[in-house]
């Protein structure tokens, strides 16, 4: 009855039907306004609730809670450049992958990929443990470097060890060997007992060796096991380029701190490791699986620059690719290298399933030869304290043996 009249008066019948209408109903008047001028078989405000239709199905979301457990949990953006990767295989593992399945997976942004696995999501917290001491021999020979490689070829890399001393430091306990290129991303890592200089170089020379292509250069902290003799003396017979970091600056060497969690900690936990036995088992799983998985299939993204805009600071990084890839197109004209046509030959063969599945059976085998491995015991040496009274030293205990 109001809409009727207030469609059919003038100006002054408007403002007049208005008070009424406000007066008998206690509305606003921009809300009555708006009530009176809809038309007359429209629906009360509230009865229609509009739902948007399922987009993606629980199939969809089942194939990639699969990808996601076997790719070792990536986030979203790294998850969403290695769907089309594993997809074809996931169809060997995981039922029901149809092609609209396929569709919907590769059609997925990687927002809504971080809002279907919340439920999924686990955050672990875990301390530290450093072990590293600086060095103090050749800091005049090895140069700091203080700006970042702006590199646009591989070969220039970072390195650093990683202690797996658990919560007891004493003793010899295994380190791992950590190596990243700054193009590429490319990730080798050897574990060593201990961090003498000899088992360093024997290290580095065998990634070396292993690596797709030629070692320039390489960066590391101020830990006395880089700062010697041997790695110095190392670098200058194979021509490479030795340089450091700033001493407690870890930002310097900021890619290779970020490897040490997603290729080390991530991996192995902070338990303590110190058995030949161990070190043999890590060493398998280090040159074989784990390498395969984090350089062939596991992609990462690359910041490409900073821009600021008054206090506002914009990072902008380029897209997900494995570090295969970004080794690929550093060979456009020359033709790729024999090693490189060999990875991605087995890159073609090798279902990441099947290489996830092993990847966790060889970290079983390590978890229980450290379970049966002797437990680390340490040496405690008390001095001998006078005795209250003011008589002869009193002894208290002196070289007794706690365990780990």
């Amino acid at each position: 009855m109001y809409r009727k009249r207030y469609g059919k008066a003038d100006r002054a019948g408007r403002s007049q039907l208005l008070d009424e209408f406000c007066a008998q109903t206690h509305y606003h008047r921009k809300y009555a306004i708006a009530l009176l001028c809809r038309p007359a078989d429209s629906p009360d405000p509230g009865c229609v609730v509009r739902r948007r239709g399922v987009t993606y199905s629980k199939a969809s979301i089942r194939v990639l809670e699969r990808i996601w457990k076997a790719a070792g949990y990536p986030w979203s953006v790294r998850l969403k450049a290695m769907v089309p990767q594993w997809l074809p295989w996931a169809r060997q593992h995981v039922r029901g992958v149809t092609s609209a399945v396929e569709a919907q997976l590769l059609r997925m942004s990687p927002r809504q990929m971080d809002r279907r696995l919340e439920h999924k999501k686990r955050r672990l917290k875990r301390r530290l443990y450093g072990r590293t001491k600086p060095g103090s021999l050749l800091k005049h020979h090895i140069p700091i470097k203080t700006d970042q490689w702006d590199v646009t070829e591989p070969g220039f890399c970072e390195i650093d060890l990683v202690s797996h001393s658990g919560p007891n430091a004493s003793g010899e306990f295994i380190h791992s060997f950590n190596l990243t290129d700054i193009h590429t991303g490319w990730c080798e890592t050897r574990a060593i007992m201990g961090k003498g200089e000899a088992g360093v170089v024997a290290a580095l020379e065998e990634m070396r060796k292993s690596l797709p292509f030629t070692l320039k250069a390489i960066d590391s902290d101020n830990g006395s096991e880089f700062i010697n003799y041997h790695l110095y003396g190392y670098c200058q017979e194979h021509g490479i380029q030795f340089t450091r970091g700033r001493p407690y600056k870890k930002d310097d060497n900021a890619h290779i701190e970020q490897k040490n969690w997603t290729h080390v900690r991530k991996l192995l936990g902070w338990d303590r490791y110190h058995t030949p036995a161990v070190l043999e088992a890590m060493n398998a799983l280090y040159r074989g699986s784990w390498s395969a998985m984090m350089n062939l299939y596991q992609p990462s993204v690359k910041l490409k620059e900073k821009v600021r805009v008054g206090s506002r600071l914009t990072r902008r990084y380029d897209q997900a690719r494995t570090p295969l890839d970004r080794l690929i197109v550093c060979y456009p004209l020359k033709g790729l290298a024999p090693k490189v046509h060999a990875l991605l030959k087995q890159r073609e063969t090798l279902d990441p399933f099947t290489l996830s599945q092993r990847i966790e059976e060889q970290l079983k085998d390590i978890n229980s030869i450290r379970l049966k491995s002797p437990p680390a015991r340490s040496t405690i040496i008390v001095q001998q304290s006078p005795s209250p009274r003011g008589g002869a030293h009193n002894p208290t205990r002196a070289q007794t043996p706690c365990p780990g």
